[in-house]
């Protein structure tokens, strides 16, 4: 479906935006594949690999999603959009709130409303697992962004435009995330490796599972699902075990904002949460009378076709309830250790 279309994906430097690119490159032949991000050095190294002379697709906007203009501009001729740009450490936003709020709040209202303008067809906004139950403002930030590009579906009037959200938890390869830093303590030759509560669980997912997953939600979407894919989960402990095995930790305390375990699906939506063979998907729950794709979508099938069902009432789907956790010999296997 992205052959001879143009994609956009905001905070493309990134880790998922330059997987995603990759991937788009290696198995699609778009028309136009850009790259919107305000880090120039970034942009720059990332054209290093993948440059527009081999690539005649690729195109690198500077701009910043608190920049509504901008964006506008860049989505000009625009088919897909893939919102990835936010503030996403936990500490960072908590000491900076308004920062948190420009660029995930305000931002993803500028997203709907470029996509509007510009007849964008497909718009997928990248959530996270702190955003269901949230109890830091990262978490929060995100929440609403979820809910903007949901109600987007409502306002779009007569416009073409749809919007869904994908929900996933930790990326092991992603920068920032915990295995980067781990690596990083353990060249440097400590001893314990720190661990905030040795109880701590949270979803796992890989780097090219979540483009994959990604991708395949562009073409299951309806207007307005939030999908979140079936995942394992980690226990913090055995992910010291299969980095740093025999070490064993230091325990250092829960910090600001920080929860014990995930959710992506919460109890209070399982009513609207449908199960499919290999994601949930939680449907929204307002809608335009008035508007052609609102209430007359059947969110148990998928636009690919799939069949799911509904949920258990109070069903949850959290990362100490999983059924599915991997284990430290299945860690190192991932990890290369």
């Amino acid at each position: 479906m992205f052959d001879q279309k143009s994609i956009l994906i905001t905070g493309g430097t990134g880790s998922f935006g330059r997987r995603f690119v990759k991937a788009i490159l290696q198995r699609y032949k778009v028309r136009r594949l850009v790259v919107f991000s305000r880090d120039e050095l970034k942009q720059f190294e990332m054209a290093q690999e993948f440059p527009e002379s081999k690539f005649p697709c690729m195109r690198y906007y500077l701009g910043d999603v608190r920049d509504g203009s901008r964006l506008e501009t860049a989505m000009r001729g625009i088919d897909y959009v893939v919102h990835a740009a936010a503030l996403k450490q936990v500490p960072a936003t908590e000491a900076n709130p308004m920062e948190c709020i420009k660029t995930n709040v305000h931002g993803a209202e500028n997203i709907v409303q470029a996509a509007i303008a510009n007849e964008v067809e497909r718009v997928i906004g990248l959530s996270t697992d702190k955003a269901a139950n949230p109890i830091n403002l990262y978490g929060a930030s995100k929440l609403v962004s979820d809910k903007l590009l949901i109600a987007a579906n409502n306002i779009a009037g007569g416009h073409r435009t749809a919007f869904a959200v994908v929900r996933y938890g930790n990326v092991s390869e992603s920068r920032g995330s915990v295995v980067p830093v781990f690596r990083k303590m353990l060249q440097d030759g400590v001893m314990k490796l720190p661990v905030t509560d040795p109880r701590m669980t949270r979803f796992w997912i890989r780097l090219d599972q979540g483009v994959e997953f990604v991708l395949k939600s562009f073409g299951r979407m309806r207007a307005g699902e939030i999908f979140v894919p079936k995942i394992p989960s980690v226990r913090i402990t055995d992910l010291v075990e299969a980095m740093a095995p025999g070490k064993g930790y230091e325990v250092v305390g829960i910090r600001p904002g920080e929860k014990l375990h995930e959710v992506m699906c919460p109890g209070d939506s399982s009513h609207h949460t449908f199960e499919f063979l290999d994601h949930f998907v939680i449907a929204p729950t307002v809608f335009e009378k008035n508007l052609s794709f609102s209430k007359n979508i059947d969110f148990s099938q998928s636009g690919l076709g799939e069949r799911g069902h509904g949920v258990s009432p109070g069903f949850e789907y959290k990362s100490d309830s999983n059924s599915d956790f991997l284990t430290v010999e299945q860690l190192r296997s991932e990890l290369g250790c």
